[in-house]
């Protein structure tokens, strides 16, 4: 499993109601069964088990084990590496706190603290050998030169002769290519959670047996978008320029509709897009204009888009990171052809919502891997040429667009009470969603939200699910609100606050 998957997993678990201080019981419970059982194997058996532990949710795994292995009659020594209130993680300052009561009468019980490197010099490597040495020093957020006392705890673990655990990844290696920047910890068997990391297959030298923990994650925190996917948002730099954070083209727009492309245009802005380009038939552009400022319009020729724009569109594409295809844009005859000339020869991340729906053929976009669909139901039908019967229940859907959406190497987005983001079998599933949201414009906003976040460099599977997620979070906000009698202008106010989650 990707470590970043696992961190929005965990995040998500506890979205869902499953604290974190539960899955850190079950971490550890888990883990101390396996030491446990490594240690009975080895012959002779180790005097002590030691355990290094960091500040982190890896140490505080490491703390709850041996409360375990206490229990299971092993004599235990902690090596804490840093002081409990330096702890990052409030779980594991509080099952600190548990292992400090007991210490007042607990034989079997050591604690060291290290309060720098030079604290671990004393401890002789004769003294601590024919021990079972268990690292759960740093988890899956390792990246660059290791820091002290971590540094040398490694470098010590690694002249033990003992045994040598991991847990969950090796402290030091790379969790998702199995690489090694500074130096890590050569383990023997690593006993990682839930699922094994990319990296721990590819680097057998140092991670050894690799044992899977189940620690009581359900299925359903992988599948159903939480909080934890805000992970996939990358902070913004400093030194960034204007544009560096997304360029967005929205081509859509007709006499008669000219909300749609605003509306998407501004959710687009509102998600942190930096520039929003919307290219018009001339006769909407004034219209849209007006709905803002911050929205840079362009009018062509035309009541309705049409081919004798299409060399113009291209050009602005080609400036841009994603371009927004189909809102307001009319089902003209004149821009299906426009629609399906500009397809034959773009070559950008693109979005393809409402009108597009109707008139894209999906044969000229069905290897175009870079695509995300955004249809509701009847636009599905439209675009797949199918006739499926949306009233049944989730799972027969599920199973149903298993069948169809892999005729297109892009991804779907399919709107509804529960929205289903899927790409060639994979699948998420999002509830976030307020009945107000049945207004029009919501889809539209949708679709610019998803078109910022394919722009900002996130994968276009991930920015459809994250689009979904952000969009639904906007539509409960404006209920608690306003109640269920909102625009979808009313909508994008929220869309900030919403981002920040």
């Amino acid at each position: 499993m990707n470590p970043l998957d696992m961190m929005v997993t965990d995040l998500n678990a506890e979205y869902m109601g499953l604290s974190r201080l539960s899955l850190m019981e079950n971490a550890g419970g888990c883990l101390a069964r396996h030491i446990s059982s490594i240690a009975g194997t080895l012959n002779p058996s180790p005097e002590r088990l030691i355990i290094f532990t960091g500040s982190g949710g890896n140490g505080g795994d490491g703390l709850v084990a041996g409360r375990h292995l206490l229990n299971y009659g092993h004599g235990v020594e902690i090596f804490l590496l840093n002081h409990p209130r330096n702890f990052s993680s409030s779980q594991s300052q509080s099952n600190y706190l548990i292992l400090e009561n007991m210490s007042a009468y607990a034989p079997g019980l050591k604690i060291n603290h290290i309060n720098d490197s030079r604290d671990l010099d004393e401890f002789k490597i004769k003294d601590l050998d024919n021990s079972v040495v268990v690292d759960s020093i740093l988890g899956t957020g390792i990246e660059g030169k290791l820091k002290e006392p971590s540094r040398s705890a490694i470098k010590l673990i690694n002249k033990i002769s003992g045994t040598k655990i991991a847990v969950d990844v090796p402290s030091g290696l790379n969790p998702l290519n199995g690489k090694i920047e500074d130096l890590a910890v050569k383990a023997h068997y690593t006993i990682t959670f839930h699922k094994a990391k990319t990296g721990l297959h590819l680097n057998s030298e140092y991670t050894g047996k690799i044992r899977v923990c189940d620690i009581g994650i359900p299925e359903q925190a992988e599948l159903f978008l939480g909080k934890g996917d805000f992970l996939r948002i990358k902070k913004r730099n400093p030194d960034d320029h204007k544009g560096a954070n997304g360029r967005i083209l929205v081509l859509g727009g007709s006499k008669d509709y000219t909300g749609a492309p605003a509306l998407a245009g501004l959710s687009a802005l509102n998600t942190g897009a930096d520039l929003v380009y919307v290219v018009c038939p001339e006769i909407a552009a004034l219209p849209l204009k007006s709905y803002s400022p911050d929205l840079i319009v362009r009018g062509l020729e035309g009541e309705v888009i049409n081919e004798g724009m299409v060399d113009d569109i291209l050009e602005m594409a080609h400036k841009v990171d994603c371009v927004l295809m189909g809102c307001g844009a009319s089902q003209d005859k004149k821009t299906k052809k426009a629609f399906n000339s500009i397809l034959e020869k773009i070559n950008k991340p693109l979005v393809m919502d409402a009108d597009a729906l109707n008139l894209v053929k999906k044969d000229i976009v069905k290897d175009y891997e870079d695509l995300i669909i955004t249809p509701h139901s009847s636009e599905f039908n439209a675009f797949f040429r199918e006739d499926v019967d949306f009233k049944v229940d989730l799972e027969e859907k599920i199973k149903v667009l298993k069948t169809i959406t892999p005729t297109i190497k892009g991804a779907v987005l399919l709107k509804g009470k529960v929205d289903l983001i899927m790409q060639q079998g994979e699948f998420r599933l999002n509830k976030t969603g307020s009945p107000g949201m049945t207004v029009g414009g919501t889809g539209d906003c949708l679709a610019g939200i998803v078109a910022t976040l394919r722009a900002q460099g996130i994968p276009i599977f991930d920015a459809g699910c994250l689009g979904a997620f952000i969009n639904g979070l906007a539509g409960e906000m404006a209920e608690k609100r306003y109640g269920p009698n909102f625009t979808a202008s009313m909508m994008i106010q929220f869309l900030a606050e919403a981002m920040q989650y």
